[in-house]
Order: C-alpha cells, then sequence, then structure tokens
C-alpha cells in the first residue's frame, strides 16, 4: 500500500485569546497532543486593560491538517478568534534577532560591513565581541545569520515571529 505525501505549507496563525492564566499551555498542549510542530511562537498582551493578548503561531503541514488545527483552536473556551494570515492575503511578518558575533582584525570589520549593509545595529560591545539587534523578515534574519557564522557566530537569540495583515482595518 503505497501512502500519498501531500504539500506541506508554512502558515502563519494570529490566534486573539482572553488574556488568562494557562492559555498559552492549553494552545500548545493542543498541537503537542496531536503531533503537529509549532516553528515559532510569540505572545503579547494587545488590549489596553490588558484583556486579550494575540498569539502568532508558525506552523507547517498539509491544506486538511491546518485547518483542523484552526478548527481546533477555534473550539478552545478563551479563543476569540483564529486567523491564517497566510491564507488572508498580503501581510507583514517580522522578527527581532540579537546575534552575538566574536572576532579580530579583518573578521571584526567584516562584521560591522554587513551589519551596516543588513541595517543591523550594534548594542554591545567589547574588544573581541559585538552583539547585534536585528529586525525584519525571517529569511532576512536567516541570510544575516548564515553570513555571520563564516566571520564567529557565537550565539543567536530570536524572538520569534509576529505577523498582521496589511491595510487600513484590524484583521
Amino acid at each position: 500500500m503505497k501512502i500519498a505525501q501531500q504539500a506541506s505549507e508554512r502558515h502563519v496563525l494570529n490566534v486573539i485569546v482572553d488574556n488568562e492564566a494557562g492559555i498559552l499551555a492549553k494552545i500548545s498542549g493542543l498541537f503537542t497532543a496531536r503531533g503537529y510542530n509549532i516553528d515559532s511562537l510569540t505572545v503579547a498582551d494587545i488590549s489596553e486593560d490588558h484583556a486579550i493578548s494575540r498569539i502568532t503561531v508558525v506552523t507547517r503541514g498539509p491544506e486538511p491538517v491546518i485547518d483542523q488545527i484552526r478548527a481546533q483552536l477555534e473550539r478552545l473556551v478563551p479563543v476569540h478568534r483564529v486567523i491564517d494570515l497566510t491564507e488572508s492575503g498580503a501581510h507583514v511578518e517580522r522578527e527581532l534577532a540579537l546575534v552575538k558575533v566574536a572576532g579580530k582584525g579583518e573578521a571584526r570589520v567584516e562584521a560591522l560591513r554587513i551589519a551596516e549593509l543588513f541595517r543591523a545595529s550594534v548594542v554591545d560591545t567589547t574588544t573581541q565581541s559585538f552583539v547585534f539587534e536585528l529586525t525584519g523578515s525571517p529569511d532576512k534574519v536567516d541570510s544575516f545569520i548564515a553570513l555571520m557564522r563564516e566571520l564567529g557566530l557565537v550565539e543567536v537569540g530570536r524572538s520569534g515571529i509576529v505577523g498582521m495583515m496589511r491595510g487600513p482595518s484590524a484583521e
């Protein structure tokens, strides 16, 4: 018997939830219990009264699996709505990264030159290392990190992806 492989697609999901204890555990538990992977996960309070949070989840899977994830998320009691940014149209994705690079001489100069091209800021420096702060699309962050690997990459910290629909209205 041959099992058909379905194309796995990357999806960015915004989950608008009540800001209450345990909601993140419920959502991540839903993914874990069903064997779904989370590529990126961010959470932030988005309301003035601190009652509502936005959870941005990046996951991969064939379309039927993504539909199932969305349906199961919508059934959780503290969830107000689930928006699949990937399917909803034009959206913006950004990520923050801190990238530590150690080096001397020409490697140090080259790291600064590349950082300037990527519009990365130096947020800490010693005579032997830099910590760069970079904000941009996940592809931009990946490219910067790949270049820094050749110049003495020591450590990377990434915030995870946040996303929002383009245009004048809320989701």
